[in-house]
């Protein structure tokens, strides 16, 4: 037997929606506007369907759904092109918006992508056979940015991830290394930038700007100053 799971997800609207899938690449397959609005959308080998709800708030959307690929760095890289040939900018914060491509500690490389619709998809290849969590670090920046990805990048709680940040930033007995003070502090923009606090956000990624990092700290954080130059 082949099965095939395709995800069915809300929206208030279908067209920004399927512009939105098409500027990503995907093809809009079956297009139906009465009596229920409903539509589908493809790209290799991710289908997409979707509905119209009226009354359907996207920004209190809690729905997702994962799509396991090969190449996810290839996806990234394409899904940010095509939305900013479509939008002008690659959108990192409100809706639609594309996260950053972050190694989990769950075994998987992935990425987020919110659409128009509020709906969470999670792009990820797997980078190990073991899809559990590994156990948090013991040493306490290292401990603080595995705690405040999780909450940032899975739990998607960006208020929790913060609180996590600012509380180990303000010890006085123990600094964090460089890399460590960089990526606290891109990861600390980010999440403020979600939470609608420009200000914050700002000085984080002025102060991750400043860090003096060697070439080999710079290939260490490759993934976070891709997103240092976006988030500025």
């Amino acid at each position: 037997m082949a099965e095939k799971t395709i995800p069915i997800l809300p929206c208030r609207t279908l067209p920004p929606v399927l512009e939105f899938y098409t500027a990503l690449g995907f093809e809009v397959t079956f297009q139906q506007k009465s009596p229920n609005p409903y539509a589908v959308v493809e790209r290799g080998g991710i289908e997409l369907q979707f509905f119209g709800v009226k009354q359907y708030e996207p920004e209190q959307s809690i729905s997702t759904c994962y799509v396991l690929t090969d190449d996810v760095d290839g996806l990234h890289a394409a899904f940010r092109a095509g939305l900013k040939a479509a939008y002008g900018r690659i959108p990192v914060r409100g809706l639609p918006r594309i996260g950053a491509l972050k190694d989990m500690s769950y075994g998987v490389r992935q990425f987020l992508m919110t659409d128009p619709g509020g709906n969470c998809i999670r792009i990820g290849q797997p980078t190990s056979e073991n899809p559990h969590h590994r156990p948090a670090p013991e040493e306490t920046f290292a401990r603080a940015l595995h705690n405040a990805s999780l909450f940032a990048d899975s739990k998607e709680d960006p208020a929790g991830a913060a609180k996590i940040i600012d509380r180990v930033l303000r010890l006085e007995d123990e600094r964090p290394t460089p890399v460590q003070l960089f990526r606290l502090l891109v990861l600390r923009a980010d999440v403020a930038g979600r939470l609608g606090d420009e200000k914050t956000a700002a000085s984080a990624l002025a102060e991750a700007a400043a860090i003096p990092l060697t070439e080999e700290d710079r290939a260490s954080v490759h993934d976070d100053l891709e997103r240092l130059a976006e988030l500025r």
